[in-house]
């Protein structure tokens, strides 16, 4: 049963969409109605964007719930939450809006639907002043699966700015309760391997030669360690746009 209703500042600290993905997503797992008034007030472009908006209907959707002054530009939400279902659930900024932001949002609470649950994510796969896709899958998941559950990342078509058209595939199935992880010793580098990539019209050369530059700056530091990056022009059937990026870990 629905609690009181939440009241969120959007506009404290950042005053950025973080603070609208985290109350959205806690609001719908535990079932407590929401509102977040000051939505990005700390942006040059206060209000929601496609992104903040496909991610909020997504929720929407996704439980069943009720969300209300949800439109491009919107400062102010409310939402009222329902049960969350699995399911195939789909999101699409229709833009080079992040999916990976939109996976933030939706992940957590489809780890407690009470079915598998599949995200079909479109957008940015490589937007700015996000999380890379690929950063997503080689960094962010082992590490939450560390917490006991499982996800499939499937890269379906990598977008770029400024027109997107990427698409990302989740699957999971849910969960009962999370582990407990213990996570103080950071390890040893033991070696360093990654990607350059180039996308769309922009020449191969440009990945050798940011491949090599990378290479160069981390013997400086690492001198002992085996270090690979490999350069790669993306297939023109798995990206839209043009897009530049160097990955390693």
């Amino acid at each position: 049963m629905a609690g009181p209703r939440v009241e969120v500042d959007g506009g404290v600290l950042e005053g950025g969409g973080q603070i609208l993905r985290v109350s959205t997503a806690l609001s719908c797992l535990l079932g407590v109605p929401l509102r977040v008034q000051k939505i990005r007030a700390g942006r040059s472009t206060p209000g929601l964007r496609p992104q903040h908006l496909s991610g909020l209907e997504m929720i929407r959707d996704l439980c069943d719930g009720q969300l209300d002054g949800a439109a491009i530009g919107s400062t102010e939400v409310t939402f009222t939450p329902g049960k969350i279902r699995g399911g195939t659930h789909t999101a699409d900024t229709k833009t080079a809006g992040s999916v990976c932001l939109l996976l933030q949002v939706s992940l957590p609470c489809v780890l407690f639907a009470a079915s598998p649950s599949e995200l079909r994510l479109r957008g940015g796969t490589n937007a700015e002043m996000a999380p890379q896709i690929d950063y997503m899958a080689m960094v962010f998941k082992p590490i939450v699966e560390k917490f006991g559950f499982k996800f499939n990342c499937d890269i379906k078509m990598r977008g770029y700015y400024p027109k997107g058209g990427g698409e990302v595939i989740v699957q999971m199935s849910p969960v009962k309760q999370l582990n407990p992880i213990n996570l103080t010793d950071r390890g040893s580098v033991t070696k360093i391997h990654g990607r350059a990539f180039v996308a769309g019209v922009l020449p191969f050369k440009m990945a050798k030669d940011m491949a090599a530059a990378a290479v160069r700056c981390l013997r400086k530091e690492f001198r002992d360690l085996y270090v690979n990056i490999q350069p790669v022009q993306e297939p023109g059937d798995q990206a839209f746009g043009n897009g530049s990026g160097i990955m390693y870990d």
